[in-house]
């Protein structure tokens, strides 16, 4: 489910209900979370394969120095 989705849901009237205004005012605030934790996914994402990437050069130079 995307930031989108929850922003554009819409919901049938009733007459006992919630009030519109709050129910739109949280699907906001849940919309700007999630695409706040997608955010926060991706970078955590692009870290671990940097770190991925530095832990393979390291093991690789020494690797190549114990074999000397």
């Amino acid at each position: 489910m995307t930031a989108r989705q929850v922003r554009d849901r819409q919901f049938r009237s009733v007459r006992r209900g919630l009030d519109p205004a709050e129910v739109h005012a949280f699907l906001h605030r849940v919309a700007c979370e999630l695409a706040a934790a997608r955010r926060d996914l991706v970078a955590v994402t692009e870290e671990n394969a940097r770190i991925k990437r530095a832990l393979r050069s390291w093991q690789a130079r020494f690797a190549s120095e114990a074999r000397r």
